[in-house]
């Protein structure tokens, strides 16, 4: 199994969304805001490829959102989904699979790509067949006032039109494909999957909005767009305790800085960072 994390390009989020209830004087430290309190963040996506399967966790924001959209967000970068895909060496028509962690425009809006030529709204990969899951799907289709405006049914509404998306069955642990279980979240939105990836004995997890970043590691730190913020700290407590335990490798979609990281405790008993940098130096 290959696994190769792939640069969407950045983006900016309010950055007291993003920390919650920490003050601006603590965080602003960690991801400095600009004039509009906006910090840049990440959008990354992971590969995962077998020897039948090339499988896309996640696709960024795409690119078929208007100009005022975009304005809200400021999509930027040199990277985007599908220069990161042939840098790795893979075709939009290689994909078989594309695991949507949950249907937030920032992880969703990807799969369904504007061509630049003709203008039409398409697959963004023609031959993937899509995977979510029912309870999470009725809760964006009929999303509360909270979470509506990251919800946009164009981003995959079409998806089931086409018959395109599958759905898995929300049980936690449940096998993906062999190597790749399914952890399920209710902190940020509702049934969340958390991929957790078997790679040479090694485990990757892929947090999405569960620890977006390295400073979410710390336990206050949680996300104003959490719909149940408490229920995101059982999980985090939960997950990091078992990364601590089984030296788990913690995949950051959000971080602008580091791809990934492990943990410890320290000499206080709270989990900290351990290694942090490239996912492939953290493989080795």
């Amino acid at each position: 199994m290959k696994i190769t994390s792939i640069h969407c390009g950045y983006f900016k989020l309010d950055g007291g969304a993003m920390f919650g209830v920490v003050p601006r004087k603590m965080w602003s430290k960690m991801n400095p805001p600009d004039e509009q309190n906006m910090c840049t963040w990440a959008l990354r996506a992971l590969l995962v490829q077998t020897k039948r399967r090339n499988i896309l966790f996640d696709t960024g924001i795409g690119n078929k959102q208007d100009d005022k959209f975009r304005s809200h967000f400021q999509p930027f970068g040199d990277e985007n989904l599908f220069t990161s895909l042939e840098k790795a060496g893979v075709k939009r028509s290689d994909i078989t699979d594309v695991f949507l962690t949950h249907l937030h425009f920032d992880h969703c809006g990807g799969a369904l790509w504007k061509n630049e030529r003709t203008g039409v709204v398409e697959l963004a990969f023609p031959n993937a067949t899509y995977w979510s899951n029912e309870r999470h799907y009725n809760w964006a289709v009929l999303p509360n006032e909270r979470e509506k405006a990251s919800f946009l049914k164009e981003n995959f509404e079409p998806l089931r039109q086409m018959e395109r998306l599958k759905f898995l069955p929300v049980k936690q642990n449940v096998e993906f494909l062999p190597g790749i279980k399914v952890l399920f979240t209710y902190g940020h939105t509702e049934a969340m999957m958390i991929p957790v990836i078997d790679v040479n004995g090694k485990k990757v997890v892929y947090c999405a909005d569960t620890l977006p970043s390295q400073w979410h590691v710390g336990m206050p730190y949680v996300m104003a767009y959490d719909i149940r913020p408490l229920q995101t700290l059982k999980e985090k407590a939960v997950l990091l305790k078992k990364a601590v335990r089984n030296q788990y490798i913690m995949f950051f979609e959000h971080d602008p800085v580091a791809e990934a990281c492990t943990l410890e405790l320290d000499t206080n008993g709270r989990v900290v960072l351990s290694r942090l940098g490239k996912l492939e130096d953290l493989l080795d």
